[in-house]
């Protein structure tokens, strides 16, 4: 699109707006980055952007920064009821998001993909899966390169395959994906959704645009409203019906067997229902399944799903840090087996423990507990539980409890921003301490 001339707010400077704020630029915008949080971590960015000619406002001066534009463009990390994201609305400013903007500049066909959990896993494999057929493609969007990097280059690409979540998806006008994914859905983000129904009707965007030219692959689990795009459907559940099934290990389409399993590195029925969405996905574009399977053999999941760290001692360690929802904790508890020493808890985010006390009772020899909610938890659980203060203090612990032959499961069900930055440097420091575990001195 053209946008030579015209004057455009980008409110937030971290990679995603960044990356608007140069997509702007190189259609001839004039750009002002505002961004009212610590200015430290934004220097070399704002200078970056001041090289290329556009006014970076940055700190408290950017809530006092008025100025008539065209249109402000929203970053996925910004919340839009902060005060840096209600003055454009305030002043009758038009907002869209990082994703709008770059989708209106987008040149191939768009792949996005939503859901609960899942979407990083399923986006990868997406894009993996198409590159095997002979399709290029780039995976973006909420799994870490923002989606005004590839829309840049797009011309190039035979699709952009974009995770996307319910919060970037509010900012949505004209966004219509050749395919929408949805790959699974529970309770989430409470603390920013007034209940379940309005986390749904978020979510439900992405199909908001799209015509009988489309396509829409979905959970068959899912009760969704009548929709446009003509509809894919896939589940791991016995005895489903679908048009990607699971017989035993064995992913099948329309009956025929695709790929087992047991040959990838993918374990659990959560992972075989992302790689069908994955090749479900990919045929919609023509890919062809044959070129693939091999694709799905050698991909190697994203870091902190259901990760396999170590095993000492007889004991298996998994860091599963990316687990921030009770669906995500209940997928990995499934996944394993033998005993399960359950390290869990973290950020209250407005939903409680109880409705997996069941599985947990079932599967989980011990629990132990970190964060916000470890006291609650322990509550709602009916299996041994132990609150401690930190993670270090948690791995211990599980150290002491776990057996030959158990598996000590870290999937806190609940994000990480109580005690750590990111869901990662949760997961990092699990693996570091798990791999400064000794070996138990043997009996003689």
């Amino acid at each position: 699109m053209d946008y030579q001339g015209r004057h455009v707010a980008v409110l937030g400077l971290g990679r995603s707006g960044e990356a608007a704020a140069a997509l702007l630029l190189d259609h001839g915008a004039d750009v002002t980055v505002l961004d009212s949080g610590d200015p430290a971590p934004r220097r070399d960015a704002a200078m970056k952007l001041s090289s290329r000619g556009a006014r970076v406002v940055l700190g408290d001066d950017a809530l006092r920064c008025v100025q008539d534009f065209d249109f402000a463009v929203l970053s996925p990390g910004i919340d839009p009821v902060v005060p840096l994201a209600r003055r454009p609305v305030e002043a009758g400013i038009p907002l869209l998001g990082e994703i709008e903007l770059a989708f209106r500049n987008c040149r191939c066909p768009v792949i996005a993909i939503t859901g609960t959990n899942g979407k990083t896993t399923t986006t990868g494999l997406t894009a993996a899966l198409l590159d095997a057929a002979g399709l290029r493609a780039e995976a973006c969007g909420n799994i870490g390169l923002p989606f005004s990097d590839v829309a840049a280059r797009s011309a190039q690409l035979a699709a952009a395959v974009v995770e996307i979540s319910s919060f970037q998806l509010e900012s949505t006008d004209s966004f219509r994906p050749k395919v929408a994914v949805w790959t699974n859905f529970s309770a989430n983000h409470l603390d920013r959704y007034p209940d379940v129904a309005a986390y749904r009707a978020a979510k439900l965007r992405i199909f908001d645009r799209q015509t009988a030219e489309d396509f829409a692959v979905v959970n068959a689990r899912l009760d969704l409203p009548a929709l446009r795009a003509r509809r894919i459907t896939f589940s791991a559940a016995r005895a489903a019906e679908a048009d990607f099934t699971l017989d035993g290990s064995v992913i099948l389409h329309g009956g025929k067997k695709l790929v087992d399993m047991t040959e990838t590195r993918l374990r659990g029925p959560h992972n075989a229902e992302n790689l069908m969405a994955a090749f479900g996905a990919a045929m919609c574009l023509g890919a062809d399944p044959d070129r693939m399977v091999a694709a799905a053999r050698d991909y190697t999941p994203p870091p902190h799903r259901c990760e396999f760290v170590r095993e000492i001692d007889g004991v298996t360690w998994i860091n599963d840090s990316k687990s921030t929802n009770l669906d995500a904790l209940a997928q990995a508890i499934q996944g394993q087996t033998g005993g399960v020493i359950l390290i869990a808890g973290g950020k209250n985010k407005g939903f409680d423990f109880a409705p997996v006390a069941p599985l947990v009772g079932e599967r989980v020899r011990e629990a132990v507990l970190i964060g916000e909610m470890r006291q609650s938890i322990a509550r709602d659980w009916s299996v041994p539980c132990h609150p401690v203060d930190s993670l270090e203090s948690a791995v211990g612990m599980a150290q002491s409890l776990a057996r030959r032959g158990d598996t000590v499961l870290f999937s806190p069900g609940t994000s990480s921003f109580d005690m750590f930055r990111s869901y990662e440097e949760r997961g990092d420091l699990f693996k570091h301490l798990t791999h400064q575990i000794q070996p138990k001195e043997k009996n003689t």
